[in-house]
C-alpha cells in the first residue's frame, strides 16, 4: 500500500512563500502580478456584436485519465488544433508512432485547455524521465498498469479528506505542490502563445483548468476559465474539498488579490451528479442572511453551466419535470443510462461517475433552473440563474471536434477504433450513449479575451450540440410585435429590452405580458458539408405558481410536421426546411405575480447520428448488434439553446435590490468598449 500525505492550505501557502523567497532570480510565479503584452485593436469590431464559436472544456496528456487512454497531445497541440492544424492520435503503429490525422474544417474563434489540476505535476513526474518522482512506486505502477492507471491517482477525489501519495509527493506533499508550479506555467505560456494580439483577432485561448471534486463518485467537477493570463495556483480538491472552498479561493486569491485577476466556473455533466451539485444546501449557515450571502457567492462564480457534452444532454428528462407538464418528447435527446434508473427524490446519490445511483430532477438544467425561482422567491436572491454553454470533453486534446459523420472517439485508445466506439459497455454505459459534443457560443464585439469573457460573465452565451447554428433570443415590455421585419432588430432589441442571460426590465403600470423575439440562422456548413436546414424554435418556460413547480414549451416558428426525415439506408436528408426563423412571441400565460424564466431552443431537421455513419461505413457483415439495435438512436436533431432571461415579480425584486448600491448591481449589465 502507497502511503498518502495531507496537503492544508497553510502548507500550500507556506511553501509558496519559501518558492519566492529562493527564486528571485528565476521567472515571477503565477501567483504575483504578470505584464500583459500589449495587443493590437481589432480590425473587425461589431458594436451589436457578433457570433463567436469554441470549446471551454479540453484534456490533453497532462490529464490523469487521457495519458492512461494513450492520449499524447499536448496543449499546444490543442491550441493547434483549434486554430485549424492537423493534429496525430492513435491507434499506433508497430513503431508507436499515430496512425491517423485529424483537422477541423473550419477554425474555432476560441478554447481553453482545461486539464484535471489534481494531478498536473504527479502525472508530468510520472511520464517524464528524470523529474523527481518518476522512479516512485505510484509512478511505477501508473506507467505499467494503463487498464486501471487513471483509478490510482482518481480515486483521491471521490473522498472527503483527499491526501497526496506520499511516496511521490513527499510526507507533506510539498514536492507536487511544488513541481505544480512549474507545470502551471508552461500550462499559461501554452495559452498565451496561441492567442492572437494581431489586429486580425483570429482567435483566443483562455488559461483554464478542471476542479475534479468527485466525492461519493459522483461528478462535481467544475472548468475554471481565467480572464487573462494573471492568475493564480490551481486551486485544487486537495486544498479545497468543497464548492464552497474554491468559490471563496477563487475570490480571495484571484478576484480580489488586486493581481488584475477574474474568473468563472462552469459546472458540468450534472446528468452523473446523483442531485449533488446543485442540491439546495448552505453548510454553516444560521440565519436567512447567512443562506443569501452563499446565494450570492454561488451566483457570482458559477454564472454559467454547460448543458451538453460527450457524456450527453443535461437539460431535461423525460419523467423528472414539473408535475403535471407535458412531456416534452426532445428531453430524450442524447441520454446516457437510457435504462430505468431510480429516483433520488429530495436526496442525493452517489455513483453518477461510473452511471449508477439515482438520477435527480437536480441532475438536469430545466430543473435547477426552477429550483433557482424557488429560492429567489424564499431568499431575494436566485443562485441559479445559469447561462448556457455546450463543449466538447474531449479527453484526445482536439477541441471542436464535433462532426457526426466520420467522428473517431474522444478518449485515445479507448475509442479508437469502430468496434470499441460500437461497443454495448464502455467505462459503465454503452459506447454508443457517448456523443461528439457540442459548441460554447458568445455574442461578443470582437474575438478578444476582454470581449468574450465579459459576454460569458454576462451569459450573452449559447451552446449548440455542434452545428454553428446563430441564435439571439431578447425580451421586454416595450418590443414590437413586428420586430422580425426590422433592418435594425439587433439596435431596436437593445433599446427596448434585454438579450438572454438578463432579467427582464421593472414593468410599468400599463406594461401587459412581455414579448420575446427569437432570430435562428443554420450553419451554413461548408462547400463539402453544408449544414443542415432549420425545422422550428421554441420557447421553454418555467416558473412558480403557488409554490409549485410549472413548465410548458411552446413552438413560436417553423413546424414539427414538415415531413423532413432521413433515408436510413443511405444517410440522405429530404423535405423541406428553413434558412432562417424569426418569429416574436408574447406570453399568454403570464403572471406578474409569478417569478418566470424563458429560453429558447433551435432544431434543425432530422440527420444521421454519428453512430449510424459509423455503421454504414463498415461493411454488413462486420457491422456489430448495436448497428442494429432499436434502442441506439439513429437519427439526432441536432439544436441550440440559449441562456435565459428572467422574469422577477416586483416584491422579490424589491427583496433582492433593496439598497441602491443593490439596484444598481442587479441592473441589466452595459456594454463598454473593449479596449
Amino acid at each position: 500500500m502507497v502511503e498518502t500525505a495531507p496537503v492544508t492550505r497553510a502548507a500550500v501557502a507556506a511553501l509558496l512563500a519559501a518558492l519566492v523567497a529562493a527564486c528571485s532570480d528565476a521567472p515571477q510565479p503565477p501567483t504575483g502580478p504578470r505584464e500583459i503584452v500589449p495587443r493590437a485593436a481589432c480590425a473587425d469590431r461589431d458594436p451589436e456584436r457578433k457570433a463567436f464559436y469554441g470549446d471551454l472544456h479540453v484534456h490533453t496528456r497532462n490529464s490523469f485519465d487521457a495519458y492512461a487512454f494513450g492520449t499524447r497531445t499536448t496543449p499546444e497541440d490543442a491550441y493547434r488544433f483549434a486554430r485549424g492544424e492537423p493534429v496525430s492520435l492513435t491507434p499506433n503503429d508497430a513503431e508507436g508512432r499515430p496512425t491517423r490525422v485529424v483537422q477541423l474544417e473550419r477554425p474555432l474563434d476560441f478554447a481553453a485547455v482545461t486539464d484535471h489540476s489534481e494531478w498536473l505535476a504527479e502525472i508530468d513526474a510520472c511520464t517524464t524521465p528524470g523529474v523527481a518522482g518518476y522512479d516512485s512506486a505510484t509512478c511505477r505502477q501508473y506507467r505499467s498498469d494503463q487498464t486501471n492507471a487513471a483509478i490510482v491517482f482518481g480515486s483521491a477525489a471521490v473522498v472527503a479528506e483527499p491526501r497526496r501519495r506520499q511516496d511521490l509527493c513527499g510526507a507533506d506533499g510539498s514536492a507536487c505542490v511544488a513541481h505544480l508550479s512549474e507545470v502551471w506555467q508552461r500550462m499559461i505560456d501554452a495559452a498565451e502563445a496561441a492567442y492572437d494580439r494581431t489586429s486580425a483577432c483570429r482567435f483566443t485561448s483562455f488559461v483554464a483548468y478542471e476542479y475534479t471534486g468527485t466525492f461519493g463518485v459522483s461528478t462535481q467537477h467544475r472548468n475554471v476559465i481565467f480572464s487573462d493570463v494573471r492568475v493564480p495556483l490551481p486551486i485544487t480538491y486537495y486544498e479545497q474539498p468543497t464548492r464552497q472552498g474554491l468559490w471563496r479561493e477563487l475570490r480571495r486569491q484571484c478576484i480580489d488579490a488586486g493581481i488584475g485577476c477574474d474568473a468563472i466556473a462552469i459546472p458540468h455533466n450534472t446528468n452523473e451528479s446523483n442531485g449533488t451539485v446543485f442540491a439546495v444546501e448552505y453548510p454553516g449557515a444560521t440565519s436567512l442572511e447567512d443562506e443569501r450571502a452563499q446565494a450570492e457567492m454561488r451566483a457570482a462564480a458559477e454564472p454559467l453551466i454547460e448543458i451538453y457534452q460527450h457524456k450527453g444532454d443535461s437539460e431535461c428528462r423525460i419523467g423528472f419535470g414539473a408535475a403535471g407538464a407535458a412531456i416534452d418528447e426532445q428531453c430524450d435527446f442524447e441520454k446516457i443510462r437510457r435504462e430505468g434508473a431510480p429516483d433520488c427524490g429530495d436526496g442525493t446519490g452517489s455513483g453518477g461517475s461510473t452511471h449508477m445511483g439515482c438520477i435527480s430532477r437536480l441532475d438536469h438544467v430545466r430543473e435547477i433552473l426552477l429550483e433557482g425561482l424557488s429560492e429567489g422567491t424564499r431568499l431575494g436572491v436566485n443562485p441559479y440563474r445559469l447561462g448556457i454553454i455546450c463543449s466538447t470533453d474531449t479527453h484526445n486534446g482536439t477541441p471542436g471536434n464535433v462532426a457526426e459523420r466520420g467522428w473517431g472517439g474522444h478518449q485515445g485508445n479507448n475509442d479508437d477504433m469502430p468496434e470499441e466506439r460500437l461497443a454495448t459497455s464502455f467505462l459503465g454505459a454503452a459506447a454508443t450513449e457517448q456523443s461528439p459534443g457540442g459548441l460554447a457560443a458568445v455574442w461578443a464585439e470582437e474575438n478578444s479575451r476582454a470581449a468574450i469573457f465579459a459576454a460569458l460573465k454576462r451569459k450573452e452565451t449559447f451552446g449548440t450540440s455542434g452545428p454553428r447554428i446563430a441564435v439571439r433570443f431578447f425580451g421586454g415590455f416595450g418590443l414590437p410585435a413586428d420586430l422580425c421585419d426590422d433592418p435594425h432588430l439587433v439596435r431596436t432589441a437593445d433599446a427596448k429590452g434585454v438579450t438572454m442571460g438578463s432579467i427582464l426590465p421593472a414593468r410599468g403600470d400599463g406594461d401587459g405580458a412581455p414579448r420575446f423575439a427569437v432570430q435562428a440562422l443554420r450553419d451554413p456548413g461548408t462547400a463539402a458539408r453544408p449544414g443542415t436546414p432549420l425545422q422550428r424554435v421554441q420557447v421553454v418556460k418555467g416558473w412558480i405558481a403557488n409554490g409549485e413547480r410549472r413548465e410548458r414549451v411552446f413552438d413560436v416558428a417553423g413546424s414539427p410536421d414538415s415531413g423532413a426525415d432521413v433515408d436510413p439506408a443511405t444517410c440522405e436528408p429530404f423535405g423541406p426546411g428553413a434558412d432562417s426563423l424569426c418569429a416574436t412571441w408574447t406570453d399568454p400565460e403570464f403572471d406578474p405575480g409569478q417569478p418566470a424564466f424563458y429560453y429558447a431552443r433551435v432544431l434543425e431537421n432530422p440527420t444521421c447520428r454519428w453512430s449510424a455513419w459509423e455503421c454504414l461505413a463498415l461493411p454488413e457483415a462486420d457491422r456489430p448488434p448495436t448497428c442494429t439495435d432499436p434502442a441506439v438512436p439513429r437519427t439526432i436533431q441536432e439544436r441550440a439553446w440559449t441562456s435565459p432571461i428572467w422574469y422577477d415579480p416586483p416584491a422579490q425584486t424589491a427583496a433582492a435590490r433593496g439598497t441602491p448600491e443593490k439596484l444598481a448591481a442587479a441592473s441589466p449589465p452595459e456594454r463598454h468598449a473593449v479596449p
